[in-house]
């Protein structure tokens, strides 16, 4: 059975709609970095949803072709993820979202090193006939943070952070939005199939005690 990150690391994917503090462990990810408005048509943001797909299922399915991976298990692949920050201000501006600057991820299982990645970029620049070089292998150890499960419209998670960071002040700790850590959502939910009302997104803030 393909392994569930949804369900082998429910504290990281399934938060309660409470907030709690987690401790999130160093991890490999395929990430794309851009700018920009998320709902514009043509955004870079809905390009690096394009490249990171074709990569994850590359190394999912490698198990069927000639090329042998180390230590290999099937797995689901996971959700999307996307770090989000805008320069000059803490948090979040949503009335600004053309001063957005992301970098969108899809975490892979330890066994993907950058030797796999190189592997899988060759493979689907070959068989897609496209340009995959924006696509990087990302090594990221988020630490200690506040997280969330936000349920409804993506407009509506300042409610959701406003709690967050209630409870994290609450536990004695503080902000540490920074050019390194930065304001993490998880996309649960396929906002194609999803009304926006029962979108589900876990939010997480990097905090430090006080």
């Amino acid at each position: 059975m393909a392994v569930d990150f949804k369900k082998t690391l429910k504290h990281l994917y399934a938060p309660k709609t409470k907030p709690s503090i987690v401790n999130v462990e160093k991890a490999n990810y395929i990430a794309v970095r851009g700018s920009g408005d998320p709902n514009d048509e043509n955004s870079e943001y809905k390009q690096s949803i394009s490249l990171l797909y074709p990569v994850a299922y590359a190394i999912k399915m490698s198990e069927k072709g000639d090329y042998k991976i180390h230590g290999y298990f099937d797995f689901v692949v996971p959700p999307l993820e996307g770090f989000w920050w805008q320069e000059g201000i803490d948090g979040v501006d949503y009335s600004n979202k053309q001063n957005f600057k992301f970098i969108s991820l899809i975490r892979m299982p330890d066994f993907v090193t950058k030797e796999v990645f190189e592997w899988a970029i060759k493979q689907v620049t070959e068989k897609k006939k496209g340009d995959f070089s924006n696509v990087e292998f990302f090594s990221y150890n988020e630490g200690t943070c506040v997280q969330c499960m936000h349920i409804g419209p993506y407009d509506k998670e300042p409610e959701t952070v406003t709690k967050m960071h209630e409870y994290m002040i609450s536990e004695g700790y503080e902000l540490d939005i920074n050019e390194m850590r930065f304001h993490h959502e998880i996309y649960i939910s396929d906002v194609r199939k999803t009304a926006p009302e029962k979108l589900k997104t876990v939010i997480r803030h990097p905090i430090r005690k006080k």
